[in-house]
């Protein structure tokens, strides 16, 4: 299993603290089945990590894990928080594309979404990376309005739900919109965005169960194997998104 999303370098942001940390993470990657770990520190106002670093940290953690014996291999990658000269720093060789993949991560801040949101995105599909849109499922404005998200999926964004949102860690709600993006078609890859084993871990075989159990296992190998194509940098599978149709909420007199 590969997991595209998660916090498990030490000391540069809000997840692993120590590269014990680290191996901690990766024992317990491991212990659910996953072999492959795409690392994406944040990139953003309070996290300033850039290409050159995050190479430099993914050999010194990938040196620690088979000095420890541990089976999981960290590729490089990045979780830029959405911002206006992406694209210039693209150019100056700073951003970290996943697994130097033409797939690239979008955070979205968590209750809105920014009004150049759709230019940005298609602009740098004009420069022939695919953007991913990061856990969706917790924006508060794309709950509300999930047309939003719509609209930038059917132009050819792609995103991930959090394997511990559709397992209920962050609440019902948050549950329930992401089992509704699932159905509409609207996600394309499940990741842990794991920062330690505590309160944010994979949860990844768990949330598989759930997607087995609830949707059957071709959705679990479209899942699974969308995340081997991307680190490929090969184009994944997608089916034809469907909107999701809010509740009409009734006035009582």
């Amino acid at each position: 299993m590969i997991d595209i999303h998660c916090h498990i370098l030490p000391s540069i942001d809000d997840g692993a603290k120590s590269v014990e940390d680290s191996l901690t993470m990766a024992r317990e990657a491991s212990k659910e089945g996953i072999r492959k770990i795409i690392a994406t520190p944040h990139l953003n106002n309070q996290y300033d990590n850039r290409k050159e670093m995050i190479i430099s940290k993914v050999e010194e953690l990938n040196q620690a894990l088979q000095g420890a014996g541990i089976d999981v291999t960290i590729l490089p990658g990045q979780e830029p928080r959405i911002y206006g000269e992406i694209l210039e720093d693209i150019e100056k060789n700073e951003i970290q594309t996943l697994n130097n993949s033409q797939y690239i991560f979008i955070e979205f801040p968590s209750n809105h979404v920014p009004r150049y949101t759709e230019k940005l995105l298609f602009d740098l599909q004009v420069k022939g990376l695919t953007p991913i849109i990061v856990h969706p499922e917790r924006n508060s404005e794309l709950i509300e309005r999930p047309e939003v998200l719509y609209n930038l999926v059917e132009k050819g964004a792609l995103t991930q739900v959090t394997a511990s949102s559709l397992c209920g860690y962050f609440g019902k709600k948050i549950k329930n919109f992401s089992i509704q993006l699932l159905e509409a078609n609207l996600t394309h890859f499940i990741a842990s965005d794991a920062h330690n084993i505590v309160n944010r871990s994979f949860k990844m075989e768990e949330a598989f169960h759930l997607i087995d159990s609830k949707f059957g296992s071709d959705y679990v190998y479209l899942f699974q194997e969308n995340a081997e194509l991307l680190i490929a940098g090969k184009n994944v599978m997608k089916e034809m998104p469907v909107s999701i149709k809010r509740k009409k909420k009734f006035l009582l007199f």
